[in-house]
């Protein structure tokens, strides 16, 4: 029995799939080939990109026209800057595969004498020289995970392809396909002798295109869950279908990710007899986050760098980024973390991410809380919200100024800590929701617990700028509109330096929204 894949490259025999070349303009990509093109092709992480690639080898190879190699040269990673090491390494990959997926038994012998003879920083270039020169056919060569190489080992590997390029393609491969997360102006290459960075431009200059490969549509989310539905006859409610596409946003892995969970990993699931419902889907989404699968993980881990917090952190606050540079923007977008929204600012990829990077950056000031005992309950174990009120005050009064310490970014430190203690409170059988974006000025929070919805605003109150309390009222206005709700919080952290201990400062008050909502207004 088939089922969703999570790991590594589709196997049409194992996996639920959808044609790898149909994602792709193929004509385009065979006209690139045929004009003896070297280009990129990226795309973020688990994607889809080695599942193309290997198709689009057997493609070329079924054509008679070309013979294509398909490479994965991320093992040489380990090398670092130490050439003759890197360059030993791919060139063994290179044979290595040429004799499994084109029978060519002379390759490895071919390796040999070369690295025996040949400097390190020439290898490469004669290996292939050698090898297209004796081919009966054009060569084209597909390498994978490049940007996983470093310093003088990948300047090492972009010249030699760059020296050798006038010689394709009798003796050097035709085309040449460079394939990673990231796009070649950000193969940014530190050097132990160079005190500046250089670019993958400039030692890779005869690049004609960047390719991008991007995620599932619409079409192809449904097509992919049928897949699923003709196999098993187990059906998806459409309105799971359409919870898989809003949260995903067609990104390849969180639609295989979330399907699996609820298919296969989920014990109600397991019974094909019953429909895929969008209360499973929400749960898997939940089970996914709690776990910190390994995609959630490595995307969690990202947020550490310099370069994504500069844009991640105001984004969250919902401040403008300021002088971020381009390359870090694109970086962010390359990576799959934002994407360009149709008026062309950057916004979160996709709802999954949304919920994602706020809980992550949260874990900290989580695992830093407190024991709390749960006095916002009713005894019949439904929510209490004056009493969830007085336990935040207690709690912020008690615990807010040492935790903002253990929250990774400054400027949102309070945002973070309240998450953290609202996530103590819907342990026990909610949610929480968030929104923010660049330029919003305020994050917004909706949690829910059982027939209970409370409707949050965050606002921050900096140096230099008035009381955000007449904004922050209007603002919540229209929040609560969209969530039905008649009353909220706002609560408005004072950031200002000068100010009294946050013991002191906190307090709480009531009063009305412009539109005539009861808020409930909270100073930290």
């Amino acid at each position: 029995m088939r089922f969703f894949n999570t790991e590594g490259p589709v196997v049409p025999e194992d996996h639920y799939s959808l044609p790898p070349l149909q994602r792709w303009d193929l004509a385009g990509i065979l006209n690139l080939i045929a004009q003896k093109k070297y280009f990129l092709l990226h795309a973020p992480r688990q994607t889809g990109k080695t599942t193309c690639l290997l198709a689009l080898a057997d493609h070329l190879n079924q054509s008679g026209r070309y013979r294509a190699l398909y490479a994965n040269i991320e093992t040489a990673q380990a090398a670092r800057e130490r050439v003759e090491l890197a360059m030993t390494g791919i060139v063994q990959t290179l044979a290595a595969q040429a004799v499994w997926q084109l029978g060519d038994s002379e390759t490895e012998s071919l390796a040999r004498r070369v690295l025996a003879d040949q400097a390190a920083t020439v290898a490469l270039g004669q290996y292939l020289a050698h090898w297209c020169e004796r081919s009966p056919l054009p060569i084209v060569l597909l390498l994978d995970e490049v940007d996983a190489l470093v310093g003088d080992s990948l300047i090492s590997l972009l010249r030699q392809l760059r020296a050798g390029y006038p010689q394709r393609p009798q003796r050097f491969p035709q085309t040449a396909i460079l394939c990673g997360v990231r796009d070649l102006r950000d193969y940014r290459i530190h050097a132990s002798s160079e005190a500046a960075p250089i670019t993958g431009g400039s030692a890779f200059n005869i690049k004609a295109k960047s390719l991008r490969l991007g995620d599932f549509n619409q079409t192809e989310v449904v097509t992919l869950l049928q897949e699923h539905t003709t196999e098993t006859g187990q059906a998806f409610t459409p309105e799971a279908v359409e919870r898989v596409w809003i949260l995903t946003q067609g990104q390849p892995w969180l639609v295989n990710a979330l399907a699996y969970e609820a298919c296969f990993d989920m014990r109600e699931g397991r019974d094909r007899s019953q429909p895929v419902t969008v209360t499973m889907i929400e749960q898997a989404k939940e089970n996914l986050i709690l776990r910190r699968v390994t995609h959630l993980d490595q995307l969690a881990d990202k947020l550490r760098e310099e370069r994504v917090r500069r844009v991640i952190e105001p984004m969250l606050a919902g401040t403008a980024p300021g002088e971020v540079p381009e390359d870090d923007r694109q970086y962010l977008v390359d990576l799959g973390l934002l994407r360009r929204a149709g008026g062309g600012g950057l916004v979160v990829a996709n709802p999954m991410y949304r919920e994602v990077l706020p809980r992550m950056l949260a874990s900290g000031p989580q695992d830093s809380l407190p024991q709390i005992a749960p006095t916002w309950l009713n005894a019949d174990g439904s929510l209490n919200l004056e009493h969830l009120l007085a336990a935040f005050l207690r709690f912020w009064r008690q615990h807010g100024q040492p935790l903002l310490g253990s929250a990774p970014y400054h400027e949102i430190a309070p945002h973070l800590v309240l998450m953290a203690f609202l996530h103590r409170v819907v342990n026990g059988g909610g949610t929480l929701e968030r929104e923010y974006a660049i330029g919003w000025g305020r994050m917004d929070l909706c949690l829910r617990y059982g027939a209970v919805t409370l409707g949050i605003e965050l606002k921050v109150w900096r140096d230099g700028e008035p009381d955000p309390l007449a904004e922050g009222l209007e603002q919540l206005d229209g929040y609560l509109a969209g969530l039905e709700l008649d009353g909220g919080w706002l609560v408005i952290f004072d950031r200002r330096t000068g100010q009294p201990p946050i013991r002191e400062r906190t307090s709480n008050s009531e009063t009305q929204s412009p539109q005539g909502r009861w808020v409930t207004v909270v100073r930290a």
